[in-house]
């Protein structure tokens, strides 16, 4: 039996079963961090993170490996032939995510697999962007003009949020037509500015690139800032992380959609869905809209308490929101391992030419898939309090750097019970 097509569109499916305990859930996750917090203010007390001055350095040969030429360019090849595949499949195939293996491709094998891609590789999509492949064939411009230094990466902040519009609240997300609509705004918008501006605009505007890039701060292999490819605690990288402008609208994004995805499934919001007045769509994309928001908010309330606390602090809205990186990826691993691990080889059986590919059965039990739920949920916000104390210590005076954190450890915590609770309700 294959796969429901509404999975393509909607994360794991129904979590709302899951053998549980709601008691034990909230009181681990609520000690995990209360410990940790405690742990952090008494032992560390100096900043252990140097950023992009830290790393091993991998042999010279893996670096001339990964620097060459061809190295780069067969990855461009297969970023382009995928990309070549996934049109064409959209073009010639069936209007059938059940035979079709271009919306599994999109929403599953690209959105999902480049959290664990991102994570082991670096920013591997910037290398394999069929955009950028594609603009590269193209008469380049004589002058291109600078990217604005205040732009940052907000619009790829608003490709993100479209995308989570199509899956999530777009009427018919599985539809050909829908996804060929979507990669003509992402090809036009890409290739318009990068003819502006050069390929520099590409990691500002490119949602799936910036996407990768946010992710490949927690990734262990990455470059110092002379260049060299180095293995380092992800700690250090996420630390480089560039404080640009653009930054907590992506972060933002990326746990406001996915929270909506925890919501989207629950009976309730169903029934409200079905029975609304403005209809299925505009509620849904009203209750996205409000997830991210309310995410924001959040977010902003804490920034103000500390620009309250201290006057020193110049730019608290983007000074910690590095540490916000960990929890959204926590948040990715919780919704998406099942999506991940069934329809994507599903997906890739499709792609070979197996029609109505049954989907492999999940390789965790219930219990199994809950408690590594709600590991992932509560590692995450717990590296987010190292990564926050970390920082804290560096900007605040000795006496203020734990009190600093307050806001920040409170915020910490509704993130993790509205997790939790999205796991359970």
């Amino acid at each position: 039996m294959t796969a429901p097509a509404h999975l393509l569109a909607h994360g794991v499916g129904s979590q709302h079963d899951l053998p549980l305990s709601p008691f034990y859930a909230y009181a681990g996750a609520f000690a995990a961090l209360f410990v940790s917090f405690l742990a952090l203010g008494l032992l560390w007390s100096s900043s252990r993170f140097r950023g992009d001055r830290a790393g091993r350095p991998l042999p010279a040969a893996l670096q001339r490996l990964a620097d060459a030429p061809a190295t780069r360019t067969a990855l461009r090849l297969i970023g382009a032939a995928a990309g070549l595949a996934v049109l064409l499949h959209l073009l010639l195939g069936p209007d059938d995510p059940d035979r079709n293996p271009a919306p599994g491709a999109i929403y599953v094998l690209l959105w999902v697999g480049l959290v664990p891609a991102s994570l082991l590789l670096g920013p591997i999509w910037r290398l394999l962007n069929p955009l950028r492949t594609l603009h590269a064939l193209l008469p380049a411009p004589r002058a291109p003009r600078p990217v604005p230094a205040g732009l940052g990466i907000r619009p790829a902040a608003a490709g993100l949020l479209l995308f989570a519009w199509l899956e999530l609240a777009a009427p018919d997300p599985a539809s050909t037509t829908t996804l060929l609509a979507f990669l003509a705004v992402l090809t036009a918008t890409g290739l318009l500015g990068a003819a502006r501006h050069g390929p520099d605009w590409f990691a500002h505007a490119d949602p799936f690139e910036a996407y990768s890039s946010l992710l490949a701060r927690l990734s262990p292999l990455g470059r110092r800032a002379d260049g060299r490819l180095v293995l380092r605690s992800p700690f250090d990288s996420l630390d480089s992380t560039p404080q640009t402008p653009g930054l907590v609208a992506t972060v933002c994004v990326l746990l406001g959609s996915t929270a909506y995805d925890g919501i989207s499934d629950n009976p309730r919001w169903v029934t409200t869905l079905q029975t609304s007045a403005l209809g299925p769509t505009l509620t849904a994309t009203l209750g996205l809209l409000a997830a991210v928001a309310l995410v924001a908010v959040l977010y902003a309330l804490c920034a103000g308490t500390l620009r309250l606390m201290t006057r020193t602090l110049t730019h608290p809205l983007t000074s910690f929101a590095h540490s916000l990186l960990p929890i959204a990826l926590g948040y990715l691993a919780a919704h998406y391992f099942t999506l991940f691990v069934t329809e994507g080889p599903r997906t890739v059986m499709m792609a070979a030419g197996t029609d109505n590919a049954p989907a492999p059965a999940p390789p965790l039990s219930p219990g199994g898939l809950a408690t590594l739920q709600v590991a992932a949920i509560v590692t995450g916000h717990v590296l987010g309090v190292v990564a926050a104390h970390d920082r804290s210590v560096r900007l605040f005076p000795p006496a203020r750097a734990v009190a600093g954190q307050l806001p920040l450890f409170a915020l910490m915590i509704a993130y993790t019970l509205g997790g939790i609770g999205l796991l359970i309700a």
